[in-house]
């Protein structure tokens, strides 16, 4: 009885302590109690009203009550003039656009256009994948269509698996994009030691709510997922500078 007075006590006590703070804080306070690791970016108020959009670090979105006391994720819509606009989904985009465009090129594996650079596609990519090796056989056609292929590192069975080793290899040649064509044509690569970006670019992937590969970015933070022909690929592109 005791302990359940003191819980009851405490839980009343969160509540109190919630509904007297500032949106912000109460929603930091509530999201961080659930979750310690959360990592939040900002909170700001949505364009529904007593709700808030809270941008979390790799680009997804949640919606909370002012309180803190009531959180949801999923899609919020704005309907005007007969035309639904997916607001979610365009916050996501910024964030995930503003995050992959401002990643160093140097620790990438990039294949540049041919001629003229058109658009850019980030591609979150595993040797292992079967889907992966396709898509990596049309790059040159994509070059030759405009689009630079910037290659980010996703072993999709996790750090330690053999694809994050191949990976690793890969990011540790000296020629990286051979070493890329060599792995997916099903030629080991020499393993060498080296610090590397892998671990990182699979930890942001995660962050980013990819599950498998390939996961392709546009210049704009659309995301694909999966393989797509040259041809649409190299449209979608294109359209999303």
């Amino acid at each position: 009885m005791r302990i359940s007075q003191l819980l009851l006590a405490a839980c009343l006590g969160l509540g109190v302590q919630l509904a007297q703070a500032e949106p912000e804080q109460a929603i930091r306070q509530s999201l961080t109690a659930l979750q310690p690791n959360l990592a939040i970016e900002s909170i700001a108020k949505s364009p529904l009203e007593g709700l808030y959009q809270v941008q979390l670090k790799g680009g997804r979105v949640l919606y909370a009550s002012g309180d803190g006391q009531f959180v949801m994720q999923g899609y919020l819509y704005q309907v005007k003039d007969g035309k639904a606009s997916n607001l979610t989904e365009k916050a996501e985009n910024v964030a995930v656009a503003r995050q992959i465009n401002g990643l160093d090129r140097n620790q990438m594996i990039v294949y540049p256009a041919q001629g003229e650079t058109k658009a850019h596609i980030t591609v979150f990519t595993d040797t292992t994948c079967p889907y992966c090796q396709k898509l990596h056989a049309e790059v040159p056609e994509l070059n030759k269509r405009g689009i630079e292929v910037r290659y980010l590192a996703f072993p999709r069975q996790g750090m330690g698996s053999p694809g994050s080793k191949q990976l690793e290899a890969v990011w540790c040649a000296k020629d990286k994009p051979a070493a890329l064509n060599q792995m997916f044509t099903g030629r080991e690569v020499k393993s060498e030691s080296c610090q590397n970006p892998v671990a990182q670019q699979f930890a942001l992937g995660q962050n980013m709510g990819i599950q498998g590969t390939p996961a392709i970015i546009l210049a704009d933070g659309q995301m694909i997922p999966g393989y797509q022909p040259a041809d649409q690929l190299a449209e979608a592109a294109i359209s999303a500078r």
